[in-house]
């Protein structure tokens, strides 16, 4: 069990049948009144976010989020599928379950596959991959203005903006958080 006032960002727990995570709290002592916690919390399966007060004494039960290293192995139809490493077995996991940047992942990657109670609701790519241009405009001579950039095509079929020096078949590295060029590889 967890009370409001032990909130922490990060933390997990369970309220209303939902397990929600904490985003951003604070705490409030008003000059006159009662302390409270205001909190912004995410529903970790459903996806949204609320901001909530609560009162510091409330107590809610501890959910346990389980984050386990897997291999993306192959998509078929609708469903793409994960190796466990140890077990070798392949878990499906539908397209609602990713997140958006998933899009720069490639077969082979390991990714984090995020559960609770054993039911999958996410997917989490590694921070940085290194993936190659596929297709890019060139760059042309004395187009130099500062910050320049131009669409790329990666090989995960991901469109990503890249500084005008980057040619079709190189090597870049990507922040999957952001969608952003890091450097070249």
């Amino acid at each position: 069990m967890i009370t409001a006032g032990d909130f922490r960002n990060g933390v997990t727990f369970e309220m209303d049948g939902n397990v929600y995570q904490i985003i951003q709290f604070q705490h409030v002592k008003p000059g006159k009144g009662a302390a409270f916690v205001r909190a912004k919390i995410k529903d970790v399966i459903a996806g949204g976010v609320v901001e909530r007060t609560f009162n510091p004494d409330e107590k809610f039960p501890t959910a346990f989020i389980e984050r386990k290293d897997m291999e993306y192995s192959y998509t078929d139809g609708d469903l793409y599928y994960f190796m466990d490493p140890e077990s070798y077995e392949l878990i499906p996991i539908g397209p609602d379950d990713l997140s958006d940047n998933f899009k720069f992942v490639k077969e082979n990657m390991v990714c984090k596959i995020l559960s609770y109670k054993g039911k999958v609701f996410g997917v989490e790519p590694p921070t940085f991959v290194t993936l190659a241009v596929e297709k890019t405009e060139p760059g042309f001579k004395g187009d130099t203005a500062t910050n320049a950039t131009k669409p790329a095509t990666l090989e995960t079929g991901a469109e990503i903006q890249v500084p005008l020096f980057i040619d079709e078949g190189e090597m870049i590295q990507i922040d999957t958080r952001t969608g952003d060029y890091m450097g070249r590889a």
